[in-house]
């Protein structure tokens, strides 16, 4: 009962303060309110930034890794691109070979984008999209999913039959909303059946290829296609392993040992091929946004410390003007420690205050969201924001409330 007495009294103490001196409080709280935007604001932004690569990168599926000629790479002043183009590009071959040998595989597929493609139906045209084809394995590995319609068989997967699953934006451009399974679309000369419509993925923060603009046609079809005309490909094959294993470690030295000995490199010499995971563009995102949280605390941090010094100004002042009230409680049997946290929870509750008024500010950033980009303030980052603010409160009115404890009630009630 005593310590509900004394919150609802502070409680109480810290509105009137806001009330009858609300300038000079709304300033003196106003630096906690900009450390907690800064802080919880960068935290906010970062989990969406991180939300957004996840969902970009939801669609190379999970567990997952990319054999091709170039490795992933991020600020390399001195990219060696020369090397990496005289490599080797993954063969049908070697498809085959892995899908046989490989213990910790547990699908792979081959796959291939050419983009910048248009595709027609009739009068209406799509351009700018992307001709992805690929081994039957394929929506095994990936997440994606389809609305409409089915995924190839594995018949016509093998024989490449001139089948099509179109992206939602391609659906719609060349069908006006019009149902598109059974029709035929026509691009780089040649006509595919649509058997399938995939389901809307939206704008990607990566500009990763979105199935919106592309249509997936057997891998055997795109070579088909390609090859009669002289065109080069270069494929890459994906590889998934199994839910089980908690790294990749296992899959990729197998894979490397698989693709070494297929082609014949000797002991001493190095790779020809790149062995690509998804991990590394989280770890990539992860040291940047990393940093960011890194500076906006340091920011906030300041900005707290200006705060929980007017936060502390505010409370001497309180106690000063109610030294008299003090000396009474006093005379009248309150305990220092009961004063003690009846000034400490005072300054806690502004400092709480300010940090609400920053909450929000936060909570405003939403309105800036786009399609790939959503912002909002989770119940995480809301909890850190009021515990940080509860806790500039406390130390800010830890030597207001000292020095309220420990007057002398005789003194304090002359003071009057």
């Amino acid at each position: 009962m005593l310590f509900i007495r004394l919150f609802f009294e502070s409680f109480r103490f810290a509105v009137n303060a806001l009330k009858e001196n609300v300038l000079r409080t709304i300033l003196s709280l106003l630096g906690v309110t900009v450390g907690i935007f800064a802080i919880i604001a960068i935290f906010t932004l970062v989990d969406a930034l991180n939300n957004s690569i996840q969902s970009s990168l939801s669609v190379f599926g999970d567990k997952v890794m990319y054999v091709g000629k170039w490795p992933f790479a991020f600020n390399e002043p001195n990219y060696p691109w020369w090397k990496y183009y005289r490599r080797p590009s993954p063969t049908v071959k070697e498809y085959q070979f892995i899908k046989e040998n490989g213990k910790w595989v547990k699908h792979v597929a081959i796959f291939e984008d050419k983009r910048g493609k248009t595709f027609q139906y009739r009068n209406n045209t799509f351009e700018d999209g992307t001709i992805f084809g690929t081994s039957y394995e394929y929506n095994k590995i990936n997440t994606s999913t389809i609305e409409q319609g089915r995924y190839f068989t594995v018949s016509e997967s093998q024989n490449g039959a001139q089948n099509a699953i179109i992206g939602h934006a391609v659906a719609e451009q060349l069908f006006r909303h019009g149902d598109a399974i059974g029709k035929t679309i026509k691009t780089q000369g040649q006509k595919f059946k649509v058997i399938g419509v995939f389901e809307k993925q939206g704008e990607s923060l990566l500009n990763t290829p979105s199935n919106d603009n592309l249509v997936m046609i057997p891998y055997s079809a795109l070579v088909k296609m390609y090859a009669s005309k002289g065109n080069y490909i270069s494929p890459q094959l994906i590889v998934k392993g199994f839910e089980e294993d908690e790294n990749m470690e296992e899959i990729q030295g197998e894979l490397r040992g698989l693709l070494r000995r297929f082609r014949g490199i000797r002991p001493k010499e190095e790779d020809n091929f790149a062995l690509n995971k998804t991990d590394a563009i989280v770890e990539f995102i992860g040291s940047v946004t990393g940093a960011l949280k890194l500076a906006g605390g340091v920011i906030g941090m300041f900005s707290i410390l200006v705060g929980g010094f007017s936060i502390a100004n505010i409370m001497f002042v309180s106690v000063k003007e109610r030294t008299s009230q003090i000396g009474i409680q006093k005379a009248l049997g309150a305990k220092n420690y009961f004063i003690l946290l009846q000034f400490l929870c005072e300054a806690m509750f502004l400092s709480f205050f300010g940090g609400i008024m920053g909450l929000f500010l936060v909570s405003g950033l939403s309105l800036f969201s786009t399609e790939s980009f959503q912002i909002s303030l989770n119940f995480q980052n809301l909890i850190v924001g009021l515990f940080i603010s509860a806790l500039v409160g406390v130390i800010s009115g830890i030597a207001p409330a000292i020095s309220a404890s420990r007057m002398d009630p005789v003194e304090a009630m002359r003071a009057s």
